[in-house]
């Protein structure tokens, strides 16, 4: 994730913690104020681990968030990490992620679960019978 998407200051992850709306789930909680511009700040408390493990689980969120970062709503948002978010896979916290923000009702875009975009109604190209023939002949 860019650095220009961070939520760095102390200041801001207190305003996000007092104005922000909360959801949560086993592993994390998200919470979402609104704003101009999108930012994007990690919160794990030294309950989760030493820093190793700390720096760890922020480095997956930021990249669980990432595909993320054009279909949101302008806002500040933060990600708090729950002690058990330790021991969860990568896999387990792109779910939480995705399911935070459904939950918080702040994704614009329509995405599936792989975070790519859904594939267009419009049928597959077909190819002409000659080029069909010729592709057997190979």
């Amino acid at each position: 994730m860019e650095k220009q998407y961070r939520l760095k200051k102390n200041g801001a992850f207190q305003y996000v913690y007092r104005r922000g709306h909360s959801v949560a789930c086993r592993d994390l909680v998200m919470l979402f104020a609104r704003g101009r511009e999108l930012k994007v700040g990690f919160s794990v408390s030294k309950k989760v681990g030493n820093a190793v493990v700390r720096n760890r689980i922020k480095r997956r969120l930021r990249e669980c968030f990432r595909p993320y970062l054009g279909d949101v709503k302008p806002g500040l948002y933060v990600i708090v990490a729950r002690t058990s978010a330790a021991k969860a896979t990568f896999q387990s916290l792109q779910k939480d992620v995705r399911f935070l923000l459904k939950k918080q009702d702040v994704l614009q875009g329509r995405r599936n679960a792989e975070g790519a975009a859904p594939a267009s109604g419009a049928p597959a190209k077909r190819t002409s019978a000659e080029e069909r023939e010729g592709n057997r002949a190979r």
